[in-house]
């Protein structure tokens, strides 16, 4: 291969590497940045909506891009990705209103929901399976810097230079990787006209709704019990049962129920779901708000805590990457992997108010061991078990379930860390000591820290009984994805020069030209 196309490809690699962090990032950007931006637009009724409404939009379009994107071709459905991305951060970082940020919020996630699926499935596209392990090895890597690196930036942009900055910053950068696909990216032109399925697009949007409005809604804007909360749940099973039936009705389904023919695809989701969605996104949520009441930490600093998990996790994807693309075998990563992530959270719910910060940190470091091991190893093996005309479907699906994972298990765990920390502070605090915190819904890291040493031990004590313990709940749960990690099938991944070959067979057209991969060795 020439010089010049090594250049190009790693300009393209670069360019899909910033593209993922970018729509990472805008998940968590604005939590640190939120109680300004709301009181600067006056709307903290409307509060959650300003993270809600890109979760909402991401985890809609996930299968879409990747089905489109197997159907159409992924080089214009990518850079119409980014173009809407950037449209959002533009209305975003002008509104004036929350009604107006909210909108850009939206319009961001139906870029960055897409953004995230189309990087890795291009990676497949390019990348021969034997060496594609060693390049998505860091996409997943950048996947998990930006669940610590969001909040951090949004903290100092708006201590510094305005919140608006969590959005205009996506410009530039995101201006750069468009001119660079736009440009250097060539992928294979396929079918111009397909057959859309409104029907199954319009139940899986609301579908989705429902389930991310039950999980963020409920046990905080409305009890468990409320009706609201029973009218989601309710819909959302009549939607979801609804939807799969038309899957099996659609010309172009989009999720096809032959993906669940497959027990890697079966396996390998169900693991992502379990030990993923809830091991990773759980330590993001809670730990850093833990850091800050218990140990009296600022924000950027509790942040900073989360440094060790992202560092175990970068060591192990890039190593396990490494050695997938030598031997092209990956059974061993999911099984080790979850056996510590079941580890490391056990550790995890052995934690009390006199454990150090270094304790802390190196059982952080062990969950990211154990997550490196999985994130893109899941996903590489379900695209090995597909045919290239169903990788960004398959893709896109598996990480689709995974997000739905997440919101359910970060609802859980939510839900039973506050009715926990409720009864702890009840049975440890007076009814006058109650009022003197403000009741349970009004803590905050400041007025613990300025609370009496008395009232301030009980609180510290209650906060941490009432969560540590929840991470010993989810041992049994990871125990589970561990079985499931034995019984996946290893389809070995091999250097098959058909299949290269058919890969880089140049069609005619502007996008028939493909950037050729370095090889592995």
């Amino acid at each position: 291969m020439s010089d010049t196309d090594t250049r190009r490809f790693r300009l393209i690699y670069a360019a899909l590497m910033a593209v993922m962090l970018l729509s990472a990032l805008d998940q968590t950007i604005v939590s640190t940045a939120l109680p300004t931006i709301v009181g600067e637009l006056h709307g903290v009724n409307h509060m959650a909506w300003v993270t809600t409404a890109y979760t909402l939009a991401a985890t809609i379009v996930m299968p879409i891009y990747g089905r489109f994107g197997d159907l159409l071709g992924r080089r214009n459905l990518y850079l119409g990705g980014i173009v809407i991305f950037l449209a959002g951060s533009v209305i975003a970082a002008s509104a004036q209103d929350m009604t107006m940020l909210i909108i850009g919020r939206a319009i961001q996630g139906l870029g960055g929901g897409g953004l995230m699926i189309t990087s890795q499935s291009i990676i497949a596209d390019l990348v021969p399976p034997r060496d594609r392990a060693k390049y998505m090895a860091p996409l997943g890597a950048v996947f998990a810097l930006a669940s610590v690196l969001g909040p951090l930036l949004g903290g100092w942009f708006t201590d510094s230079i305005g919140w608006r900055w969590c959005f205009w910053i996506n410009l530039p950068i995101g201006l750069i990787a468009l001119a660079v696909c736009f440009f250097a990216l060539r992928l294979p032109r396929k079918a111009t006209k397909i057959t859309i399925d409104y029907l199954g697009i319009t139940l899986m949007a609301a579908a989705v709704t429902c389930t991310v409005l039950l999980a963020d809604w409920g046990g905080t804007e409305y009890a468990w019990s409320d009706p609201v909360i029973i009218g989601l749940a309710a819909a959302a099973l009549a939607a979801w049962a609804l939807f799969f039936y038309s899957q099996s009705r659609a010309a172009e389904p989009i999720i096809p129920l032959r993906l669940f023919r497959s027990r890697i695809f079966n396996i390998a989701t169900l693991i992502g779901m379990i030990t993923v969605g809830i091991g990773m996104f759980a330590a993001v949520s809670y730990m850093p708000t833990y850091l800050q009441m218990v140990y009296g930490i600022n924000a950027t600093q509790s942040g900073l805590m989360l440094i060790p998990l992202v560092a175990g996790l970068m060591a192990t994807s890039m190593a396990s990457g490494r050695w997938m693309s030598r031997t092209g075998r990956y059974k061993i990563y999911p099984i080790v992997g979850s056996a510590i992530v079941a580890v490391s959270a056990l550790l995890l719910s052995t934690l009390d108010v006199g454990t150090s910060l270094t304790v802390l940190g190196s059982y952080l470091f062990l969950l990211g061991l154990g997550l490196g091991l999985l994130i893109q190893t899941l996903v590489l093996a379900v695209q090995n078990a597909f045919p290239a005309s169903d990788v960004g479907t398959a893709t896109s699906a598996n990480n689709f379930f995974r997000e739905i994972g997440a919101t359910l298990g970060i609802a859980t765990v939510g839900a039973i860390f506050t009715s926990r920390l409720a009864d702890q502070l009840t049975s440890r605090l007076s009814s006058s000591d109650l009022k003197t915190i403000g009741g349970t819904d009004s803590l905050t890291p400041a007025l613990v820290n300025s609370l009496p040493e008395r009232l301030h031990d009980a609180v510290v004590t209650a906060y941490q009984q009432a969560l540590t313990p929840v991470f010993g709940y989810l041992v049994p749960i990871f125990l589970v994805g561990l079985v499931l990690a034995f019984v996946l099938p290893e389809k070995r991944i091999g250097n098959d020069k058909s299949e290269e070959s058919r890969r880089n067979t140049p069609d005619t057209g502007s996008e028939s030209r493909e950037a050729e991969v370095p090889s592995a060795t």
